[in-house]
């Protein structure tokens, strides 16, 4: 079982990106995504279950969006009117795998 994120850049304070995580060897299920800003602890961001609900930190609740696409195996978190603050490495994680993470960085 792999993930794989992808879909990180540079975006200006505002914008939006789409994160992907692509998960090979095994049907998908429950996905969470987490970050990490330089200097800080990991931190939970949003998780769709395996029936569908989802639920978010509250730093990013009304801003990001976690949905899954189950006939590519690929879970998305959809951010947007995003802040210097998001600026992390974004990593998702299902079936205690982790993948290698995607960097986000926001300017002002």
């Amino acid at each position: 079982v792999q993930l794989a994120e992808s879909g990180g850049g540079l975006v200006q304070a505002g914008g939006s990106l789409r994160l992907s995580c692509v998960v090979s060897g095994i049907s998908i299920n429950a996905i969470r995504w987490y970050r990490q800003a330089p200097g800080k602890q990991r931190e939970w961001v949003a998780v769709i279950m395996s029936d569908g609900r989802t639920n978010y930190a509250d730093s990013v609740k009304g801003r990001f969006t976690i949905y899954r696409d189950s006939a590519k195996n690929t879970a998305y978190l959809q951010m947007s009117s995003l802040k210097p603050e998001d600026t992390a490495v974004y990593y998702c994680t299902g079936f205690n795998i982790w993948g290698p993470g995607t960097q986000v960085t926001v300017s002002s």
